[in-house]
C-alpha cells in the first residue's frame, strides 16, 4: 500500500511524505504508483522550478521513501499552498478510486 502523510503546521501543509508500493500491478506497470509518482514530479516541480522555493526533497530508495518538506516562509505562499492543495485532492481522488491501495493522512 502506498501510504500519503501530509504535513499540516498551523492550518499551512508544510510538505508531505509517500512511501510504500501500491501493489495494484506489477512494477514498471502499477498504474496507481505511476499516477501518484507523476503527482509528486509534479507538486515539486511547480514548487522549486517554477516558482522558483527551496523545498527539501529527500528520497530513500531503500524503504522507498519520499518526503518534500517547504521551508517556513516561501516567496509565493499562496501559490505553493494551491499546488500542495492540489496534491492533496489529487490524492485523496486516487485514494478513493483505490481504497485498497492507497491511504492519505493528515499528520
Amino acid at each position: 500500500m502506498t501510504k500519503i502523510e501530509l504535513f499540516n503546521r498551523d492550518g499551512r501543509i508544510s510538505g508531505f511524505a509517500v512511501s510504500g508500493h501500491s501493489g495494484y500491478g506489477e512494477a514498471g506497470s502499477d498504474i496507481v504508483c505511476a499516477a501518484v509518482s507523476a503527482a509528486v514530479q509534479f507538486a515539486e516541480c511547480v514548487i522549486n522550478d517554477v516558482l522558483g522555493n527551496h523545498a527539501h526533497t529527500k528520497v530513500n530508495a531503500d524503504e522507498p521513501r519520499i518526503t518534500l518538506t517547504l521551508p517556513a516562509r516561501c516567496d509565493d505562499e499562496d501559490a505553493v499552498q494551491h499546488v500542495l492543495t492540489g496534491f492533496m485532492l489529487t490524492m485523496c481522488t486516487l485514494r478513493d478510486n483505490y481504497p485498497d491501495y492507497i491511504e492519505v493522512m493528515e499528520v
